[in-house]
């Protein structure tokens, strides 16, 4: 990556495609250059990655990646801090995401969520951070990882293994905003809904409707609504460390 000026820099995990592609738009906006992960999406990383620079003159680094895979993720990490010229922010949003109901739960699958959703995240940021911690920007180095609404006092049916990763990655936030301060700040967004799966549970009208029935706003958010509270996070936050923002229309509530 070859940054035009000065332009700050963000990790991106998952960037390509639905939440992550709209955290990438909405920094690229901004003047941010950008450092994307992907798993299976290639062309839509590659797409992505032409119509930021068309649109907004900015540069973008692609990188396949694994999270399951937890040596190819400290390997990607471990590249990324000797490649780019600097990092000034890293979005934790590539997550995997499925009922698991307790007489169906395999050690193997448990432990590929906690993999995925916090270990993989935790291992990138243990090489990254020191590079987050020399940001120059005003408000120093920022992480947001995603974590969701469900784990934070609301625990749904049928998910325990998921949330039980989500957890993790919810109190990893809390204690490294105490251990990166004060150069690092360290947040999280817990959606509710901001991009229903595109397969599989939840994918269906009916388990929509479902859902949304007990949101006080009476939609479901969008992928737009997440980018601009991660945004706000990163550029703006500049006193905020180690808060959970929720963003789910008000479900938490009812």
């Amino acid at each position: 990556m070859k940054p035009k000026g000065n332009r700050p820099i963000c990790a991106i995990t998952g960037g390509a495609k639905r939440v992550g592609r709209a955290v990438a738009a909405a920094l690229a906006a901004k003047g941010w250059d950008l450092a994307l992960t992907y798993r299976t999406s290639d062309d839509e990383a590659q797409q992505l990655a032409s119509d930021l620079a068309r649109d907004h003159g900015i540069n973008t680094r692609l990188d396949h990646l694994d999270l399951d895979d937890l040596e190819a993720a400290e390997t990607y990490a471990r590249t990324l801090a000797a490649d780019l010229p600097r990092l000034d922010a890293l979005v934790h949003n590539a997550s995997i995401y499925a009922p698991c109901p307790l007489n169906e739960t395999t050690a193997d699958e448990a432990m590929r969520y906690q993999r995925v959703n916090a270990l993989a995240p935790l291992l990138i940021t243990k090489y990254l951070a020191p590079r987050l911690a020399s940001s120059d920007q005003p408000a120093g180095g920022a992480i947001v990882a995603f974590s969701d609404v469900h784990v934070l006092g609301r625990p749904r049916d049928g998910f325990a293994a998921y949330a039980m990763s989500k957890a993790a990655i919810t109190e990893m936030v809390r204690s490294l905003a105490i251990e990166l301060a004060p150069r690092v700040r360290v947040n999280a967004v817990a959606p509710g809904v901001v991009a229903f799966p595109e397969s599989g549970y939840e994918s269906d009208d009916e388990a929509q409707r479902a859902y949304l029935e007990r949101v006080p706003l009476d939609r479901p958010g969008t992928p737009q609504d997440a980018a601009e509270a991660t945004r706000w996070l990163i550029e703006d936050a500049s006193y905020c460390t180690g808060q959970i923002i929720r963003l789910d229309g008000g479900r938490w509530l009812a």
